[in-house]
């Protein structure tokens, strides 16, 4: 049995270092985050070629300004594709990120579906749920434009609702896309440039930083967390 640590102060680090892993979910993965941008990045590229084969133009961003100026019912025959291809990028990067966050999570001797990480999920789930139906009605209305910067904002502020539950760093991750798609609302002919920076190399470059900083062989530091 493991002899009680007679240090008032180390005592005190424990007992809270016990009552945050209750509380919050410390287990994500960084390789999963790098996972999520390596497929948002394949899945602009699809966009952007199925936009240029709907619109015939093949510039970087002529297919999606062509759609944002398009008629409803030509958006609307568009749908079903786009929905598709989005139904599939959401459905691969959580494969991937529960493969990696199971992992991570048996290697740390925790449960994935835990009081913690069933908070987190909730705390993503409505603002995005909430987000990507709000997006949807914004594109089958005349403000298409808006549809891009929505998508980020909306996933900004799920993050910021979800770092309540987890790592610190899912804040700034958060604050990050609700800046770019502050930005993207007065360039909204690059959405899908600005959905390339967001949910690609904003995830990527997360994930890196949090392999590098919790999961790197040899260099496993502490979980960053706010008081």
């Amino acid at each position: 049995m493991k002899p009680a640590n007679p240090d008032p102060l180390a005592q005190l680090t424990e007992i809270r270092a016990i009552m945050e892993r209750s509380s919050r979910f410390l287990s994500l993965s960084g390789l999963s985050g790098v996972g999520a941008g390596v497929v948002a990045l394949l899945g602009t590229a699809f966009s952007m070629r199925l936009l240029e084969s709907a619109f015939q133009d093949s510039s970087v961003v002529g297919g999606y300004a062509r759609l944002l100026h398009s008629s409803v019912e030509m958006r609307r025959a568009e749908l079903p594709s786009l929905l598709f291809l989005t139904g599939g990028m959401i459905g691969l990067a959580l494969l991937v990120a529960f493969f990696f966050t199971q992992r991570r999570t048996h290697n740390d001797g925790q449960k994935l579906w835990s009081a913690p990480g069933r908070r987190l999920a909730v705390a993503l789930a409505i603002p995005l749920v909430a987000g990507g139906l709000f997006c949807l009605r914004l594109y089958l209305g005349p403000d298409v434009a808006l549809v891009m910067p929505g998508l980020l904002v909306f996933y900004g502020l799920a993050l910021l609702n979800a770092s309540k539950y987890t790592l610190d760093e899912i804040r700034w991750l958060g604050v990050t896309q609700i800046g770019l798609g502050l930005v993207c609302l007065l360039l909204p002919e690059y959405g899908l440039l600005f959905f390339a920076l967001g949910f690609g190399l904003g995830h990527i470059g997360y994930g890196l930083v949090m392999y590098n900083r919790y999961e790197r062989p040899g260099k496993a530091g502490k979980p960053v967390i706010s008081s």
